[in-house]
């Protein structure tokens, strides 16, 4: 199927009644950037998102609160004057990969999590500086042990239900060195491993996983598998130690589910479903969807992200393919067979920040995308965040001057 311009798009959605953007954050909204605490917000990106809601909600394994958290760059970029919380511009949504959820008065929430699981959450950050800083000093010869606590502060983010270790500023000691970025990348996985095992001998075998970003799908085990580094694409970046059941796609039902539930009166999946109880494979979550949510209810949806990848195998024949927003998408392509409505895909270009990444730039999607890939991309934004603001605030003004925007109850 040919691909949609991004006015088409527009032309489409405008009229639409009963619509939900599902969107994520770092690099569609915002550009990725080495240090996320140097992360900045729009404002009248935020103020689109306000004139949205009811149609739109966020999905991201980011967090919304704590001092890495995007509550803070919304309120940066309203300024003093404007208390979110009270006017209900923070961005709802799910968060930590679908364990944190907030409406966009900033009530939180965590479904399904336990005491233990949170204490141990908490003291994961110190415990990564602390493995960060056994293993730095041979692989980063010659670096002061004063320069190496800064680094490996930097590194770890200290988030509050997906702590994570971004290798970002360390992999700038190393530009374009691929052997040693790719040793960089072997130690920050087997040091993920270790935190597993540790959570495992305390009493918490099986209540995480290990989230690389950017990955290539998962191994017949279900681990994700690290995108290794390569000249001009570093790979991964970041590991996060994440809840089990945080999975995109899981969130993608729940907030559905929310969704008809505001405009209909009813939960499908009932009012207690969340991502730590619901499937965790893309077939079993197509069935229970297929099973219990009411296609007649079901909303236009649009799903926005930026990162999908895809590389062939050693084979020279097949492809891995993965990408943080990979799994949602294809839930939510998926769904739109099944309603018999045209559910749209948007794909940003995050290339333009302080990572390196794939371009969409010459529209060849390497490393993105392969002619075999059944994920069909509808509408590609190569100029990156800025454009994609500029098309959000665009609908946002199109569908409020229509009457469109459905108020989301606290």
């Amino acid at each position: 199927m040919p691909r949609l311009a991004p006015d088409q798009l527009l032309e489409e959605l405008t009229p639409v009644d009963d619509l939900l953007i599902v969107q994520d954050l770092d690099g569609v909204c915002m550009q990725l950037v080495k240090d996320p605490l140097t992360r900045r917000m729009d404002p009248g990106y935020v103020n689109a998102a306000a004139d949205l809601r009811g149609s739109f909600v966020v999905l991201t394994n980011g967090e919304h609160e704590g001092r890495r958290g995007v509550n803070r760059l919304v309120e940066a970029a309203l300024g003093d004057q404007i208390k979110p919380d009270q006017a209900g511009l923070y961005l709802p949504g799910l968060a930590a990969g679908g364990v944190q959820f907030q409406d966009r008065f900033g009530h939180l929430s965590h479904p399904g999590v336990s005491e233990a699981e949170m204490a141990f959450l908490a003291a994961a950050p110190l415990r990564m500086e602390q493995l960060l800083l056994e293993r730095l000093p041979s692989k980063l010869l010659g670096v002061s042990s004063e320069q190496l606590k800064v680094l490996a502060q930097q590194a770890v983010l200290d988030t509050q239900v997906s702590p994570t270790i971004n290798l970002n500023g360390i992999f700038a000691l190393v530009p374009g060195d691929v052997s040693r970025q790719r040793r960089l990348q072997q130690m920050l996985a087997e040091l993920m491993d270790q935190l597993l095992q540790e959570a495992s001998a305390a009493g918490l075998e099986g209540s995480f996983f290990l989230h690389v970003a950017p990955n290539l799908g998962r191994d017949a085990d279900g681990r994700e598998r690290a995108k290794p580094a390569a000249a001009g694409d570093v790979g991964t970046t970041d590991i996060q130690f994440m809840l089990t059941g945080s999975l995109k796609e899981a969130g993608l039902l729940v907030l559905i589910n929310q969704h008809i539930s505001r405009r209909h009166g009813v939960f499908p999946l009932g009012e207690e479903f969340n991502v730590r109880t619901a499937p965790r494979d893309h077939q079993a979550l197509l069935q229970l969807a297929e099973e219990r949510l009411p296609m007649e209810w079901m909303p236009r949806l649009v799903g926005v992200g930026d990162t999908v990848t895809s590389t062939q195998a050693a084979d020279g024949h097949s492809w891995l393919r993965g990408g943080s927003d990979r799994g949602f998408l294809t839930l939510l392509k998926d769904l739109g067979a099944c309603s018999n409505q045209p559910n749209r895909v948007i794909l940003v270009d995050s290339s333009h920040g302080e990572v390196d990444r794939p371009s969409l730039a010459d529209g060849r999607l390497l490393g993105i995308s392969d002619p075999e890939d059944p994920l069909e991309l509808d509408v590609l934004m190569p100029g990156g965040p800025a454009d994609y603001i500029s098309w959000f605030q665009t609908l946002a003004q199109r569908r409020r001057a229509g009457g469109h925007a459905i108020p989301e109850t606290a």
